[in-house]
């Protein structure tokens, strides 16, 4: 009996939110999903018996593997590191892509302080709700080395800022106010809408201009945002779109696609925007300018 292609597609979304989790790259997870397909249809009558538990098993390895190679290259990025955007022109289906757990780029970001081994144990219990026989089983360690290396990573993940319950269409009209102020240049009105700790953090892989530090404060951030619009005063254009299961911005320059922001609010303030230029990071963003 060989391996049935509808199974695998039917576990599909929850590999790639594994994969995705665990790599920060659409590309990467992509490329993990195609080699674990491949290995899935030659795989012994055993794995399908428990064809979930194998899935997961191998795209989790494989992503472990890919994981360490990233971390190498990661310590010689040209700018600050933000996952690869995940966009869509419409607000993703409840649990599309695993989405009820959290994709943002802050939660992201916290991950890649954890070891390849740490991340995949994490995730698997925190976001994906497996047991320790099963993670253990996984890894291919025992059940209470399981336990210690997710009790480590939850106290890692805890001293991240706190991330609040926010309704799109809170995030909807807080993004709408920003843009329109940012494009008005009302430094003041922007200012209106950061929290008083807000950040600006960029990534342009040394192929696009950023900034070269984390921007921190309101009057910086402003100053900021205005001075880009001023620049390109009559060409560029902003559309909101699901960036990473919530509302962000697409910037368009001259009709091409310049940058993704996610954005991180409470419902009233903007606390974080993460702004990706790396066009290697962009080229899977099929919508087009507005």
């Amino acid at each position: 009996m060989n391996a049935s292609p509808e199974v695998f597609h039917q576990h599909r979304p929850r590999l790639m939110g594994i994969a995705y989790r665990m790599l920060g790259s659409r590309a990467d997870a992509e490329d993990v999903l195609q080699e674990a397909y491949l290995r899935w249809l030659t795989a012994e009558a055993a794995a399908l018996r428990s064809a979930e538990a194998w899935l997961v098993t191998v795209v989790t390895r494989l992503s472990i593997d890919r994981l360490r190679l990233a971390k190498k290259e990661r310590e010689h990025y040209a700018s600050a590191w933000i996952p690869e955007p995940w966009v869509t022109e419409e607000a993703p289906p409840e649990r599309a892509l695993e989405l009820a757990g959290d994709i943002s780029p802050a939660f992201l970001m916290m991950l890649e302080r954890l070891a390849p081994e740490e991340r995949a144990a994490f995730l698997l219990h925190e976001v994906f709700e497996f047991g320790y026989p099963e993670i253990a089983q996984m890894l291919g360690k025992s059940q209470e080395a399981c336990r210690q290396i997710v009790h480590r990573a939850k106290a890692r993940a805890r001293q991240d800022r706190p991330r609040f319950a926010v309704s799109p269409e809170a995030s909807l009209r807080l993004l709408e106010k920003f843009i329109a102020a940012t494009r008005a240049g009302d430094r003041d009105e922007v200012m209106a809408l950061l929290a008083d700790d807000v950040t600006v953090t960029s990534d342009g892989g040394g192929k696009a201009a950023v900034i070269s530090r984390v921007l921190r404060g309101p009057r910086g951030v402003a100053r900021f945002q205005c001075g880009i619009a001023r620049m390109f005063a009559g060409r560029m254009d902003h559309r909101i779109a699901w960036i990473n299961g919530m509302p962000g911005i697409l910037r368009y320059v001259d009709g091409s696609l310049d940058s993704a922001t996610s954005v991180l609010t409470d419902g009233a303030h903007i606390l974080d925007l993460y702004i990706v230029r790396n066009p290697d990071k962009l080229r899977l963003i099929e919508l087009r300018a507005p």
